[in-house]
């Protein structure tokens, strides 16, 4: 395993052996990343291989900082961006992920990680990003507005519509 340093300067200089170990060891990072705002794995692969593509472009651009959070900004970027292709419209949201599921607090404790995931992975999908960005993410309405061009009162209905959406599946799994 090589550390950031020796990745970035490796795939600086063009070598296919630390670009293959860049992608091996952020691979399963960046795949998550990429689950949470596509519609289906196939997509979420497709962001994976552009995102990494993306990467090892503009490798020469990075001077300091951390890395992984660099690729994380790129591969939420990259699937902001085939997310707004795609979209018809997008309607908007405003709370934290506490005041979202406070009335399911109960039933959120007896879920597993995993069906909570699945239970945000069939929200309608302008909602599911929205709600990934803010939720989980942690970005404010206005940088979100900003990200997906919508009005930061979009951004908070959309996040509005997906706590109300994943409390009604909560009151129904539990």
């Amino acid at each position: 395993m090589a550390t950031d340093t020796e990745l970035i300067e490796g795939c600086k200089r063009g070598k296919t052996s630390m670009q293959r170990l860049l992608f091996e060891q952020y691979a399963g990072k960046m795949m998550s990343i990429c689950r949470r705002y596509c519609k289906d794995k196939m997509e979420a692969e497709d962001m994976l291989q552009v995102g990494f593509l993306k990467v090892f472009g503009r490798i020469g651009q990075l001077n300091s900082g951390s890395l992984e959070g660099w690729m994380k900004k790129i591969f939420v970027n990259t699937c902001l961006t085939q997310w707004s292709k795609n979209r018809a419209s997008i309607i908007s949201i405003q709370e934290n992920i506490t005041e979202e599921l406070d009335d399911a607090e109960d039933g959120l404790q007896k879920l597993m990680a995993h069906e909570l995931l699945q239970l945000i992975d069939e929200l309608p999908h302008g909602a599911k990003v929205v709600f990934n960005l803010y939720a989980i993410e942690g970005y404010p309405h206005t940088e979100i507005a900003t990200m997906l061009n919508i009005a930061e009162g979009s951004s908070r209905a959309q996040l509005v519509r997906a706590r109300q959406l994943l409390q009604q599946k909560l009151r129904k799994h539990i």
